[in-house]
């Protein structure tokens, strides 16, 4: 997939990857949903923010983890 509204810059947030090049993480964004904000709450919050850049965080959070294997803690 290819994602036209993340992008990382070296020069910004230490080369976190951001929304459109906005000082607004993906992580930050990815977080909020995780937390039970709609997104209203979010585009309120951060009004620079558009509802696609919304979904592509969250795409872009799943590909970034999609081929990675996480250890469970606690499980046999």
């Amino acid at each position: 997939m290819k994602f036209s509204r993340i992008t990382v810059d070296q020069g910004k947030m230490g080369g976190v990857p951001c929304i459109r090049g906005l000082r607004i993480p993906v992580a930050t964004v990815v977080g909020l949903v995780a937390n039970g904000l709609s997104e209203e709450e979010i585009l309120k919050e951060y009004p620079d923010l558009e509802a696609e850049d919304i979904r592509e965080a969250l795409y872009f959070a799943a590909a970034a983890v999609q081929e990675r294997q996480i250890p469970l803690v606690g499980t046999k």
